[in-house]
C-alpha cells in the first residue's frame, strides 16, 4: 500500500480541501500518514496571503525530502496557481496543480518517478468557474464546511481572487446534505468556511462537473436566489449538530438579519469574525474596501445590543502604503473603543500583480512591526477583557483532542478558551463548565477536572 502525506498552510478552506483530497486518496487504496513520516507521495496545500507563506512551501518540501528523498512531492494552492513556474523550480518538486486541477490530483499520478523538472498543470483563472464541495474531518474536534468559494472583490493588496477565480457557492441542498453527512460521524460543531461567506449564493455557476461545467438557465436562477442567511436557516435545522459556527464575514454582508437570527438560534454560536483591515476611512478607501468605518461600527454595536456575550474577532492590516502615523492611530484608537473581543493582525506585505503595490509612499519595514507589536498587545488586553467578562459563568464547551505538556483544551459557544488536565473521556464532548480562573497570561481560563465531571 503506498503512502500519503498532507501538509496544509493558510486558512480553514485549505484545510477542509486538503481533508477532501486525502479522502479521495484513502478511497483509491493509499495509505495516509502524519507528514513527519516515511511517505510515497507529499501533497502541500500552499497559501498566498503573505510572503512568508510562499518561503515557508520551500522549507516544507525540503523538510518531507530529508526523511523521504525519493518521495513524489506535490504542490497545490493559491501558490501553485500564482507562481506554478517560480515552484517548479524549487528542488525536488515534482508536480505542480493550479486551482481548476487539484481535485483531479490522482489522474496524474500513473508514474511516480522522481522528475528533473516539475509538471506544472495550470489553468487560467478564468478557467476555475466550478465550485468543488469540501469539509474536513478527522483533523480535529470541529469540521470545516466548505460553501463558497473565490471572490468578485477586487480589494488593491489581495491576491485571492488571482489564486481562486471568481466568487461561486454550493447550492443549500448539497450544503444540508454534507452537514447531515458529517452528523452521522459523531461531530458537535462545523464551521461554515468560505473566501466571501457572505456572499453566498451571488454566482451563476456552483457545477461540480469539472469537465464541461454546464448547467441549466433554471439552475442558475434558482442559485442566485439562495443567499447565506436562507443558508443560516436551513442548516440550523440538520439534526445531529450541536453548534455552527461562521467563520468569517465582511461587515457590508453581515446583515441585520443574520445578526438577529444568530442571536435566538440554538444552534448557531454567539461568534462572529469580522474583517476590518483598517480603521481609517482613507487607508479603507485606498484599499478599496466596500465600507468604512462607521459601518463597522454600527455591525458590532447592533451585534452587542442583541447578544452582549458575543465573541467578536477582526482582521487588521498595518503598514498598508500612504499609511501615516496618524492613519494608524486612527486604527488603534477606533480598535480600542470598540467592544471587540481579539485581533488578527497582518503585516502589509507587498504581492505581485496587486494594484497597491504601485502606491507610494511605502511604509518601513521596522514601522510596519512595530505597528504589529502595538495592535498584539492590543489584542492580548481586549482579549483579557472579554474573558475577565464572563468569569464566574457556567458555559459549554466543546473540548479539542490535543495533549500538550498534560493539558487539553476546549472553546465555549463564545469562543472563550478553556484549559484542563488532559482526560481523553472528554474528547469531543460537550461540557458544561463554570468559568473560574484566569492562567497568568490570561489567554484561557483554567478549569479543573473534577469540576467538570460535578457539573453534569
Amino acid at each position: 500500500m503506498k503512502r500519503v502525506a498532507f501538509h496544509t498552510l493558510g486558512c480553514k478552506l485549505n484545510f477542509s480541501e486538503t481533508s477532501t483530497i486525502s479522502r479521495l486518496f484513502e478511497e483509491n487504496g493509499y495509505q495516509k500518514v502524519d507528514f513527519t513520516q516515511a511517505a510515497d507521495v507529499y501533497v502541500i496545500n500552499t497559501c498566498s496571503v503573505t510572503s512568508n507563506a510562499d518561503k515557508e512551501c520551500k522549507q516544507i518540501v525540503r523538510s518531507a525530502l530529508n526523511v523521504s528523498p525519493d518521495a513524489y512531492v506535490v504542490i497545490v494552492g493559491c501558490y501553485a496557481q500564482l507562481k506554478p513556474e517560480e515552484i517548479a523550480n524549487i528542488d525536488g518538486v515534482d508536480l505542480v496543480l493550479g486551482a481548476s486541477e487539484k481535485f483531479k490530483l490522482l489522474n496524474y499520478l500513473s508514474d511516480l518517478t522522481k522528475k528533473t523538472k516539475a509538471e506544472v498543470y495550470s489553468c487560467e483563472i478564468e478557467e476555475a468557474n466550478f465550485f468543488v464541495d469540501s469539509y474536513s474531518f478527522g483533523d480535529r474536534t470541529r469540521v470545516f464546511l466548505k460553501v463558497q468559494d473565490g471572490c468578485d472583490y477586487n480589494c488593491s493588496f489581495c491576491t485571492i481572487p488571482l489564486a481562486r477565480g471568481n466568487s461561486r457557492s454550493d447550492t443549500i441542498s448539497n450544503a444540508v446534505k454534507n452537514a447531515t453527512e458529517i452528523a452521522t460521524q459523531n461531530v458537535k460543531e462545523i464551521v461554515l468556511t468560505g473566501v466571501n461567506l457572505g456572499d453566498f449564493g451571488n454566482s451563476e455557476s456552483s457545477s461540480k462537473d469539472q469537465e464541461s461545467n454546464k448547467k441549466s438557465q433554471e439552475s442558475r436562477v434558482k442559485n442566485q436566489e439562495e443567499t447565506f442567511f436562507d443558508l443560516v436557516k436551513e442548516l440550523d435545522k440538520v439534526n445531529g449538530i450541536e453548534r455552527f459556527r461562521i467563520s468569517s464575514i465582511e461587515p457590508n454582508l453581515l446583515k441585520d438579519e443574520i445578526i438577529e437570527y444568530v442571536a435566538t438560534s440554538k444552534h448557531f454560536v454567539p461568534h462572529f469574525h469580522i474583517p476590518l483591515q483598517s480603521g481609517s476611512n482613507k487607508i479603507l478607501k485606498a484599499m478599496r474596501r466596500r465600507y468604512l468605518r462607521e459601518l463597522y461600527s454600527d455591525r458590532v454595536s447592533k451585534i452587542k445590543t442583541l447578544m452582549p456575550h458575543c465573541c467578536i474577532g477582526v482582521d487588521v492590516i498595518v503598514g498598508f502604503p500612504g499609511e501615516t502615523e496618524e492613519d494608524f492611530l486612527d486604527t488603534y484608537n477606533f480598535l480600542n473603543e470598540l467592544d471587540i473581543s481579539y485581533l488578527h493582525v497582518f503585516t502589509y506585505s507587498e504581492r505581485d500583480n496587486t494594484d497597491a503595490i504601485i502606491i507610494k509612499n511605502v511604509v518601513p519595514m521596522a514601522v510596519r512591526k512595530k505597528r504589529n507589536k502595538m495592535l498584539r498587545i492590543l489584542s492580548a488586553k481586549k482579549q483579557r477583557h472579554f474573558y475577565q467578562q464572563h468569569l464566574s459563568e457556567t458555559r459549554t464547551v466543546l473540548f479539542e483532542s490535543d495533549n500538550k505538556d498534560g493539558f487539553m483544551h476546549g472553546f465555549t459557544d463564545n469562543y472563550i478558551k478553556v484549559k484542563t488536565t488532559y482526560n481523553p473521556d472528554l474528547i469531543n464532548q460537550l461540557k458544561q463548565v463554570q468559568l473560574k480562573e484566569l492562567d497568568s497570561d490570561g489567554s484561557m481560563l483554567i478549569i479543573e477536572s473534577k469540576e467538570i465531571s460535578s457539573l453534569q
